[in-house]
C-alpha cells in the first residue's frame, strides 16, 4: 500500500491511484444500514462487546439526544438537531459484496438497538419504520443486513419474539448477542419510552453519523486499518491527554519518565482486556474528581461526570486548576504518583473480576459483582483509595465496597428492581462522592448506613423467576448454594455453579411442568404456574441432570438430589445423617433446613422462607463492620 495517503481534515475524501480507489464519506446510520448487506470474513473476531461497552453506547446516545429534545418540538424539528459522530468503519468492497474490516462491534450493537426499538414501538400509531435498517427482503426471502450465517437463527428470534435460548454448542457471538439484547430494556431510559420515542429513533437514524471508509481491495482496507491504529493517525483521547500532561512538565528526565510510566501502565491494562486503558482513565477521573452528574430530566446539561465519560481529555484541560495542576511539578506528580497508583489498583480490580474465587480473599466480591454485570462498581472501588494507602488498607477498602455493592445488587434483584447502568448511575455517583477518600472505619459506617436506609430487603416473599431475571436468579442461587457449601466445610463451588467449569448448570424447578399432577391443590393452571415459578421451587442443577429427570415427579427425583450440591441435597433426609459440617452450619446459623418426602404448595412456601433466611445471612450489612 505504498503512496496512498488519506486526509482526515474533511468529512469526505477520495484517494485514487490508477486502478485503486478509496472513498471516505460521513453517512447517517440509515445511509450505512438501509437496504445494505454486509459480511465479515470467517477469520474476523467474534462479537465480543461486554455489558459496559453497550451501556456506554446507549448512555452516550440517549444523553446527547436528551440535551437536544424539547417536548414542545414537532417531529420535523429533529432535522435541525445537532448530529452525533460515532467514529469510523472500514469496508472492503469485493465486487457487489461489502465486507466489514473494522466496526463490526459497533454495527452489530446498533443493529441490536434498532431491533429492540422496533419491538418497543409495537402497537404505537407513531412508529418509525426501522425494518429496512435491520433486514431486507428479496423474492420473498428475508435476510439480515449484517449477513453472518451462524447468527441468523438467533437474530431472527430476537427480531420476531425478542428472546432466544442459545443451544449448548452455540458460537460465542450468539451467546453474546442474546446477553447484550437482554440488557437493552434496562439500559434504555424510561423517559424515552413514551412520547419522545419516535423523536429519538428519527434522530438516531438520520442525525447520528459514521465515517465509512471504503477500499476496493482487502490489501488497501487492511493497510488503512493498520495505519489508523498503529501509526498514530487516529489519536485516541488517551493519547491526547498524555500529550497535554507531558507538554506541561519539565523537559528532560521528568517528561521521559512520565511517558514511560504512562505507556507501560496502559499497555499492561490493555493486555488484560480491550479498551481497558481508556476505561481506567474515565473511571479514575470520575472516582476522584467529578462533582456533578446530569440531572435525570429533559433538557439537563451534561456535567463533569458525564463529560469525563465522553471527552475526558478535554474535561481535564478545563479543570486543571480545580484538580491541582498548577505547576510543572504538579503535572509530573499527577502521572508519576496518582496515575501510577490508581492504574495499578485498577489492574488488580480487573484481575479480581475475572480470576478464581478464593473464599478467604478480600477481593472475591469484585468477581461476584462483575459476574452479575454491575459495571458501575469500579468507580466505587477506586473512590475511597488515597495514594499512599498500604496494601492492607487498600484491600480492606476493596472488600468494604465490594460487599456493599454485592448486598445492594442482591436486594434490588430480590425486589424486582433494575441494576442497569442507566438506572443506577445517578445513585452510585452520589455514593461515590460520599465515600471519596474515607478511611476504613468511616467507609464501613457510611456504606452500612446507606444500606440500612434502603426500602428493599429480603422480607419480600414474592420473588419468582421469569424470562428477564433468570440469569440474575441463577447468580443469587449460586451465591446461596456456595455459602452453604463453604460454611459446611467444603471447597467453594461458585465457579462451577456459574458455569466457569465444564459442567453447565441451569435454574430448574423442583416441580415438573405438569399441571395434571397437582390438580388436588390447584383448580387453574395459571395458579399452578405462579406457584411453580416462586423462588422456593428453584434449584441449580447440572444441565444433564435436568435432561434426565426434569419431567419426573418429585418422589422419583428426590434420591438423585442427594448427590447434588448441598442446597439441592438438603431436600433429602439422608443429608441430615452423618453430615457433620452441614448439620453444624444449620444449627449455628439457625437456618430452617428440613427434608421433604413429598413436595407441595406449602413446601414451596417453606422453602422460600429458607431462601429468604439464607439471603439475609449471605447479604448482611452488619458484616461491613467486621472487615
Amino acid at each position: 500500500m505504498e503512496n496512498i495517503y488519506v486526509s482526515f481534515s474533511s468529512w469526505e475524501y477520495r484517494v485514487s491511484e490508477t486502478d485503486r480507489t478509496i472513498d471516505g464519506v460521513a453517512k447517517t446510520i440509515a445511509e450505512v444500514l438501509e437496504k445494505k448487506k454486509y459480511s465479515i470474513d470467517y477469520y474476523q473476531r467474534e462479537f465480543k462487546w461486554e455489558s459496559k461497552q453497550l451501556a456506554e453506547l446507549v448512555a452516550d446516545l440517549t444523553a446527547k439526544f436528551l440535551e437536544l429534545y424539547d417536548p414542545a418540538h414537532a417531529r420535523k424539528d429533529v432535522a435541525k438537531y445537532a448530529g452525533y459522530y460515532l467514529g469510523s468503519i472500514i469496508i472492503s468492497q469485493k465486487g457487489s459484496q461489502p465486507f466489514i474490516v473494522d466496526g463490526q462491534q459497533r454495527l452489530t450493537s446498533l443493529t441490536l438497538l434498532l431491533t429492540y426499538l422496533r419491538r418497543l414501538q409495537h402497537g404505537r400509531g407513531d412508529l418509525v419504520n426501522v425494518d429496512e435498517l435491520i433486514y431486507s427482503e428479496k423474492f420473498g426471502e428475508k435476510s439480515f443486513n449484517l449477513d453472518i450465517e451462524d447468527r441468523t437463527t438467533c437474530m431472527d428470534a430476537l427480531f420476531e419474539q425478542g428472546e432466544y435460548e442459545p443451544q449448548g454448542d452455540a458460537p460465542e457471538s450468539v451467546r453474546t448477542l442474546v446477553a447484550r439484547y437482554s440488557e437493552l430494556d434496562s439500559l434504555f431510559p424510561d423517559e424515552l419510552k413514551n412520547e419522545s420515542l419516535p423523536f429519538f429513533i428519527d434522530w438516531l437514524k438520520d442525525r447520528v453519523q459514521l465515517v465509512q471508509i471504503t477500499a476496493y481491495s482487502d490489501e488497501d482496507a487492511y493497510a488503512i486499518f493498520e495505519t489508523m491504529n498503529d501509526r498514530g493517525l487516529k489519536l485516541t483521547p488517551a493519547d491526547m491527554l498524555k500529550g497535554y500532561l507531558l507538554a506541561n512538565m519539565e523537559e528532560g528526565a521528568q517528561r521521559t519518565k512520565a511517558n514511560e510510566l504512562w505507556r507501560k501502565r496502559l499497555r499492561l491494562l490493555e493486555e488484560r482486556t480491550e479498551d481497558a486503558g481508556s476505561d481506567f482513565l474515565k473511571t479514575w477521573l470520575r472516582s476522584q474528581y467529578s462533582k456533578k452528574i446530569r440531572e435525570r430530566k429533559r433538557g439537563a446539561k451534561p456535567e463533569d461526570w458525564d463529560r469525563i465519560g465522553t471527552e475526558f481529555h478535554r474535561w481535564l484541560r478545563s479543570a486543571q486548576r480545580e484538580i491541582g495542576l498548577t505547576s510543572r511539578l504538579a503535572y509530573y506528580d499527577f502521572v508519576s504518583k496518582d496515575f501510577e497508583f490508581f492504574g495499578e489498583q485498577y489492574g488488580r480490580i480487573l484481575d479480581a473480576a475475572s480470576g478464581p474465587v478464593d473464599a478467604t480473599s478480600r477481593l472475591r466480591f469484585i468477581r461476584y459483582n462483575s459476574d452479575i454485570g454491575f459495571t458501575l462498581q469500579n468507580q466505587l472501588l477506586l473512590a475511597p483509595l488515597v495514594p499512599g494507602d498500604s496494601q492492607e488498607v487498600i484491600d480492606r477498602k476493596f472488600e468494604l465496597v465490594g460487599r456493599f455493592t454485592d448486598i445492594l445488587v442482591a436486594r434490588r434483584i430480590w425486589n424486582f428492581k433494575a441494576i442497569a447502568y442507566s438506572t443506577m448511575s445517578y445513585a452510585m455517583f452520589l455514593v461515590m462522592k460520599e465515600i471519596r477518600g474515607l478511611n476504613v472505619p468511616d467507609l464501613a459506617s457510611a456504606l452500612r448506613g446507606y444500606l440500612l436506609k434502603l426500602d428493599e430487603d429480603f422480607d419480600f416473599d414474592g420473588l419468582y423467576v421469569h424470562q428477564q431475571n433468570r440469569r440474575q436468579l441463577h447468580h443469587l442461587l449460586a451465591r446461596m448454594t456456595d455459602h452453604v457449601t463453604v460454611a459446611s466445610g467444603q471447597a467453594s463451588n461458585y465457579l462451577e455453579l456459574t458455569n466457569g467449569a465444564k459442567v453447565k448448570y441451569e435454574v430448574e424447578h423442583i416441580w415438573a411442568d405438569h399441571f395434571d399432577q397437582h390438580t388436588d391443590e390447584f383448580q387453574h393452571e395459571a395458579d399452578f404456574a405462579r406457584q411453580r415459578n416462586r423462588i422456593g421451587d428453584l434449584l441449580l442443577l447440572p444441565k444433564q441432570f435436568n435432561a434426565s429427570y426434569n419431567d419426573d415427579p418429585y418422589e422419583q427425583k428426590l434420591p438423585h438430589y442427594f448427590g447434588q450440591n448441598l442446597l439441592a441435597a438438603s431436600l433429602n433426609r439422608l443429608s441430615y445423617e452423618k453430615n457433620p459440617g452441614f448439620l453444624a452450619f444449620a444449627k449455628a446459623s439457625g437456618m430452617p433446613f428440613r427434608s421433604y418426602d413429598g413436595f407441595f404448595a406449602e413446601s414451596i412456601a417453606e422453602r422460600g422462607a429458607l431462601y429468604q433466611a439464607l439471603a439475609t445471612l449471605v447479604w448482611n450489612p452488619d458484616d461491613l463492620l467486621t472487615v
